[in-house]
């Protein structure tokens, strides 16, 4: 594999080594060795898999609070997606900030999502299938979102959204949760003083 760095520290595309002969190709997908010397956390806890029956359907823009953060692998092995992650680190210098990167059946590429960090895709093809590793357990009661048109983030999704969850249509603007999410998401220590 190979990691691609990019604008948001801890977040990489990964990009398959194909060994190819007639039958087709081999590549590794995941390597908990190779993770490690990046510095990325090599747990999983889940393997999830979403099927989109249409394009233009949006999941997102979805996060677990600590200390359940979750670590996300994202690969798009049927279709395209474009997957949007949103920095939530309240003490990094690109708070807020996305990026955003086609995955694919034909490009192979697959995305690290660091812990903190929101992740939503779009499909950008009819019967388009994702496939994600978890680093922490789905956790109800630590779970979070943010609104996928929520001014404040300044996404810009492709296609008109065509199949959004009720649950996803209804996340609070980030206005609305600000302190709480900044509050929460703070991993630095508070110092006391005395």
């Amino acid at each position: 594999m190979k990691f691609v760095a990019t604008k948001l520290a801890g977040a990489f595309i990964l990009e398959l080594e194909r060994r190819e002969d007639d039958r087709g190709f081999f590549a590794r997908t995941f390597c908990q060795t190779e993770f490690e010397a990046h510095g990325l956390k090599p747990t999983i806890a889940q393997a999830n898999l979403a099927s989109n029956i249409r394009k233009g359907t949006l999941r997102g823009m979805h996060f677990q609070y600590p200390p359940a953060a979750e670590t996300k692998l994202v690969r798009c092995t049927r279709g395209a997606i474009l997957d949007i992650i949103v920095d939530l680190r309240p003490e990094s210098p690109t708070f807020l900030q996305h990026i955003e990167v086609e995955l694919s059946q034909k490009n192979g590429l697959a995305l690290y999502v660091p812990e903190r960090f929101a992740h939503g895709y779009q499909a950008l093809e009819d019967g388009t299938d994702t496939s994600y590793q978890v680093g922490e357990f789905y956790t109800p009661s630590a779970e979070g979102g943010l609104m996928h048109d929520d001014p404040r983030l300044g996404l810009t999704w492709p296609l008109p959204v065509t199949v959004i969850s009720p649950k996803d249509q209804a996340f609070a603007p980030y206005d609305a949760i600000e302190d709480e999410l900044k509050a929460r998401m703070n991993s630095m220590p508070i110092l006391v003083a005395g």
